[in-house]
C-alpha cells in the first residue's frame, strides 16, 4: 500500500534551516513496526503518522518516532503536522486562525494554524505545566571544566543555574554571551566527577541572553553525555523548562511575556522559537509555543501491510 509523506522543515522561514521533520498525514493501517522501521528508513529526528479521529472534525491522533524509539511528547512535530495538514488541504484553512487538535501519547494538545490565502503560515500550540525547580547546581567550577569554558562566562547577576523538570529534567545554565553557547564543548571526564550527575539531569539547557540575530531575544544549545561532542539538537521539547527557570526568577514580573529563542546559527540549521507565558507566579504555567515551516520534499513509500 502506498502511504504519502512530507518533509518540513520547522521553526524556520528558509529551506535547509531548522529541525528536519517527515509528516505521514495519512497513516491508517500502519502499525507500532511499521512506523518503527518507516523511521528507521527515513533517518530524521523525528517522523509524525497522523491518524484520524473517530469524531471526525479537526482532531487528529498522532503517533511520533525517532529512529531509535517512540516519543510520548514532541513540540516540533506539533509544527511539522499542522503544517502540513494544512498545505495538503486535509484541514481546510478557511479562516485567518483554524483550531486543531492532536492526542499524543502524553496527552492532548491543543494548537491553532494561521494562514494567508489558504496557505499554512504560523503554528502555535498550548501547554500547561507544573514545573519542579531546584536551586542545587553544581559548583562554578565544575559547570566551567564540563561546559569548557571559563568560570568568568558564567553569568550570576540576573540568573543562576538551576535544575528544572516539566516531566524531563534539564539543568539550565546562564552565560554572558552568545559566543560561550557555541564554543561549549562537552566534557564527559569532568562530568562523571562533579555532582551533576547526582542532579538526575542529562541534558545541559544552555542559554545567554542575547543573539545576533534580530529575531531572537535567547540563543540556548543542548549538551550532555547524550549528545555528540557536535551535535545541537532541536531544543523545542526544552521550552516548557526553560519558560519555567525565567519564572522561577522574582525579578521576571507579572504577566504575558512574548518573546523568540534561536538554536544553532548561520551554518548549522537554525531555528526561532516563538515563546508566550503566562506568568501568574501559580503551580502551574501556562506556555504558547509557536514557529514557521516550509515544505522541502514530499513523496511515497510503499509499505506491506500484513492482514
Amino acid at each position: 500500500m502506498k502511504y504519502s509523506y512530507y518533509i518540513a522543515d520547522v521553526f524556520t522561514q528558509q529551506i535547509f534551516n531548522g529541525a528536519q521533520i517527515a509528516v505521514f498525514p495519512h497513516a491508517d493501517g500502519l502499525n507500532a513496526e511499521n512506523m518503527a522501521l518507516i523511521a528507521r528508513e527515513l533517518n530524521l529526528s523525528e517522523t509524525v503518522f497522523i491518524f484520524h479521529h473517530i469524531d471526525g472534525g479537526n482532531r487528529r491522533r498522532m503517533r511520533i518516532f525517532s529512529p531509535l524509539a517512540e516519543e510520548d511528547f514532541a513540540g516540533h512535530p506539533l509544527i511539522a503536522a499542522g503544517y502540513v495538514l494544512g498545505h495538503c488541504g486535509d484541514v481546510e484553512l478557511t479562516a485567518p486562525i483554524t483550531p486543531i487538535v492532536f492526542e499524543q501519547n502524553a496527552g492532548v494538545i491543543e494548537a491553532n494554524i494561521t494562514s494567508e490565502n489558504g496557505n499554512p503560515s504560523f503554528v502555535q500550540f498550548s501547554s500547561k505545566v507544573k514545573p519542579l525547580v531546584d536551586r542545587f547546581a553544581p559548583t562554578d567550577e565544575e559547570l566551567a571544566q564540563f561546559l569548557g569554558i571559563a568560570q568568568s562566562e558564567l553569568d550570576h547577576k540576573k540568573y543562576s543555574p538551576r535544575l528544572v523538570s516539566c516531566g524531563f529534567p534539564y539543568l539550565v545554565v546562564p552565560v554572558w554571551h552568545y559566543e560561550s553557547v557555541r564554543k561549549a564543548c562537552f566534557n564527559y571526564a569532568a562530568w562523571s566527577q562533579s555532582i551533576a550527575p547526582q542532579t538526575a539531569a542529562q541534558e545541559i539547557l544552555l542559554f545567554a541572553p542575547k543573539s545576533p540575530f534580530q529575531d531572537a531575544d535567547f540563543n540556548v544549545r543542548l549538551l550532555g553525555p547524550r549528545i555528540g561532542l557536535h551535535d545541537d539538537p532541536p531544543v523545542g521539547s526544552a521550552m516548557p523548562a526553560f519558560c519555567s527557570y525565567l519564572c522561577s526568577f522574582e525579578h521576571t514580573q507579572k504577566g504575558t511575556h512574548v518573546f523568540s529563542v534561536d538554536r544553532g546559527d548561520e551554518y548549522s540549521r537554525r531555528s526561532v522559537i516563538s515563546l508566550e507565558m503566562d506568568n501568574k507566579r501559580e503551580e502551574s504555567l501556562t506556555i504558547r509555543i509557536g514557529g514557521h515551516a516550509v515544505l522541502v520534499a514530499e513523496g511515497t513509500m510503499q509499505i506491506a501491510i500484513q492482514p
